[in-house]
């Protein structure tokens, strides 16, 4: 055997080599999902109406890109290729933005949100648990404190999961209205 022979076989072991790992380090394509539906009208929407957001707090075990569903009774998985298109407290400000759009109230108001529970469990249920706070922005009425609780059946894909919880939001979107509607005298009843 040649010398030039003997160099080429560990040269072609090490190319097959890097091959297969280059292979395997293939990855799925990262999908990104938003809490904003899909609307027919070309009219672009800057503002929620008269309501004014001021906060939105997210759990921490859901506050990040990625998607976190719930496994089991307790555990929780983070999807590495379903992200959110922002992140998850800008994705609820957006979609209520968007909800609240139409909204005209006599008065302007603001609105802070603590979302307390935002479960997703594909092919059962999207869930919402959200503490919210409105107060007239220049008046003498208190402000008023509600929290809601928001289920929305999901299929077992994430795109199911995502409409369900875009449904949840327009749900909770109305609830404000509702609220504002009435001059803040009460917190809505449970839908």
């Amino acid at each position: 055997m040649t010398i030039g022979a003997a160099m080429t076989l560990p040269l072609k072991i090490t190319l097959l080599t890097s091959l297969l790992l280059l292979a395997a380090c293939r990855s799925e394509p990262i999908a990104f999902h938003t809490l904003t539906p899909v609307h027919w009208s070309n009219s672009s929407r800057a503002d929620a109406g008269g309501v004014r957001i001021d906060s939105i707090s997210v759990p921490p075990q859901v506050d990040r890109a990625q998607i976190v569903v719930r496994q089991g009774d307790s555990g929780l998985a983070i999807l590495e290729t379903q992200w959110w298109a922002a992140s998850l407290a800008d994705e609820l400000r957006s979609a209520l933005v968007d909800q609240l759009a139409n909204s005209n109230p006599q008065q302007a108001v603001a609105l802070r949100v603590e979302v307390q529970r935002f479960d997703s469990v594909p092919g059962r249920y999207a869930l919402l648990d959200v503490r919210w706070r409105l107060r007239q922005v220049n008046g003498d009425r208190p402000a008023l404190t509600c929290r809601s609780t928001l289920q929305s059946p999901a299929g077992p894909s994430i795109d199911e999961l995502v409409v369900a919880h875009q449904n949840n939001l327009k749900r909770f979107a109305a609830l404000i209205n509702q609220t504002v509607d009435t001059s803040l005298k009460g917190c809505p009843a449970a839908q």
